[in-house]
Protein backbone atom coordinates (compact mmCIF):
# COMPACT_ATOMS: atom_id res chain seq x y z
CA UNK A 1 0.00 0.00 0.00
CA UNK A 2 2.87 2.47 0.50
CA UNK A 3 4.13 2.10 -2.95
CA UNK A 4 1.17 2.90 -4.33
CA UNK A 5 0.38 5.81 -1.98
CA UNK A 6 4.02 7.04 -3.11
CA UNK A 7 3.36 6.99 -7.29
CA UNK A 8 -0.62 8.31 -6.80
CA UNK A 9 0.62 11.25 -4.43
CA UNK A 10 4.37 11.51 -5.88
CA UNK A 11 3.36 11.53 -9.44
CA UNK A 12 6.07 11.75 -11.93
CA UNK A 13 9.02 12.73 -8.72
CA UNK A 14 8.72 9.80 -6.93
CA UNK A 15 9.59 6.30 -8.01
CA UNK A 16 8.78 3.72 -5.06
CA UNK A 17 8.92 0.11 -4.83
CA UNK A 18 8.16 -2.22 -2.20
CA UNK A 19 9.65 -5.73 -1.40
CA UNK A 20 10.21 -7.78 1.99
CA UNK A 21 12.49 -10.41 4.01
CA UNK A 22 10.36 -12.84 3.74
CA UNK A 23 7.21 -12.35 0.73
CA UNK A 24 4.28 -14.59 0.88
CA UNK A 25 4.20 -14.24 -3.26
CA UNK A 26 0.51 -12.38 -2.65
CA UNK A 27 -1.19 -9.80 -2.03
CA UNK A 28 -3.26 -9.37 0.53
CA UNK A 29 -7.24 -9.78 -0.61
CA UNK A 30 -7.77 -7.06 2.09
CA UNK A 31 -4.94 -4.65 1.14
CA UNK A 32 -6.63 -5.01 -2.70
CA UNK A 33 -10.41 -4.35 -1.89
CA UNK A 34 -9.14 -1.67 0.60
CA UNK A 35 -7.06 0.18 -2.27
CA UNK A 36 -9.92 -0.41 -4.62
CA UNK A 37 -12.28 1.33 -2.48
CA UNK A 38 -9.80 4.36 -3.29
CA UNK A 39 -10.08 3.84 -6.98
CA UNK A 40 -6.41 2.08 -6.84
CA UNK A 41 -6.20 -1.57 -8.40
CA UNK A 42 -3.17 -2.89 -6.00
CA UNK A 43 -4.01 -7.02 -7.75
CA UNK A 44 -1.39 -5.21 -10.72
CA UNK A 45 1.28 -5.40 -7.38
CA UNK A 46 3.46 -8.42 -6.94
CA UNK A 47 4.84 -9.59 -3.70
CA UNK A 48 8.95 -8.88 -3.74
CA UNK A 49 11.54 -9.99 -1.96
CA UNK A 50 14.88 -7.34 -1.25
CA UNK A 51 16.84 -9.06 -3.59
CA UNK A 52 14.77 -8.76 -6.47
CA UNK A 53 15.08 -5.28 -5.51
CA UNK A 54 18.76 -4.52 -4.23
CA UNK A 55 20.05 -3.89 -7.43
CA UNK A 56 18.52 -0.57 -7.90
CA UNK A 57 19.76 0.77 -4.48
CA UNK A 58 21.14 3.20 -3.23
CA UNK A 59 18.04 4.36 -2.42
CA UNK A 60 17.12 7.97 -1.66
CA UNK A 61 14.78 6.73 1.28
CA UNK A 62 14.47 3.58 2.89
CA UNK A 63 11.43 3.24 4.48
CA UNK A 64 10.32 -0.09 6.98
CA UNK A 65 7.09 -0.67 8.97
CA UNK A 66 7.98 -1.94 12.52
CA UNK A 67 10.83 -4.10 11.35
CA UNK A 68 9.13 -7.10 12.68
CA UNK A 69 11.06 -9.74 11.09
CA UNK A 70 14.11 -8.37 9.99
CA UNK A 71 15.43 -4.82 9.31
CA UNK A 72 16.99 -4.50 5.84
CA UNK A 73 20.52 -3.42 5.21
CA UNK A 74 19.69 -1.85 1.93
CA UNK A 75 22.30 1.31 0.73
CA UNK A 76 20.39 4.47 1.23
CA UNK A 77 20.95 7.99 2.34
CA UNK A 78 17.91 8.16 4.70
CA UNK A 79 16.07 5.30 6.45
CA UNK A 80 12.85 5.94 8.46
CA UNK A 81 11.02 3.31 10.22
CA UNK A 82 7.39 3.55 10.78
CA UNK A 83 6.31 1.19 13.28
CA UNK A 84 2.79 0.60 11.82
CA UNK A 85 1.16 -2.63 13.07
CA UNK A 86 0.61 -5.33 10.52
CA UNK A 87 -3.27 -5.48 9.10
CA UNK A 88 -2.87 -9.13 8.01
CA UNK A 89 -5.08 -10.05 10.72
CA UNK A 90 -7.15 -7.48 11.17
CA UNK A 91 -10.55 -7.02 10.95
CA UNK A 92 -11.76 -4.90 7.47
CA UNK A 93 -12.13 -1.81 9.71
CA UNK A 94 -9.12 -2.07 10.88
CA UNK A 95 -7.47 -2.76 8.00
CA UNK A 96 -8.76 0.53 6.67
CA UNK A 97 -7.72 2.33 9.43
CA UNK A 98 -4.15 1.29 9.02
CA UNK A 99 -4.27 1.91 5.47
CA UNK A 100 -5.09 5.55 5.96
CA UNK A 101 -2.53 5.74 8.30
CA UNK A 102 0.21 4.50 6.09
CA UNK A 103 -1.39 6.88 3.53
CA UNK A 104 -0.58 9.81 6.15
CA UNK A 105 3.13 8.82 6.37
CA UNK A 106 3.60 8.66 3.13
CA UNK A 107 2.46 12.05 2.40
CA UNK A 108 4.25 13.61 5.48
CA UNK A 109 7.37 11.85 3.96
CA UNK A 110 7.22 12.99 0.34
CA UNK A 111 6.07 16.58 2.12
CA UNK A 112 9.84 16.42 3.98
CA UNK A 113 11.44 15.65 0.40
Amino acid sequence: MAQAFATILGKDWVSAYSAGSAPSGKINPKAILTMQELDYDLSKHSSKSLKEIEHLSPFDVVVTMGCGDVCPLIPNKKFVDWNIPDPKEMELSEFRIVRDLIKSKVLDLLNSL
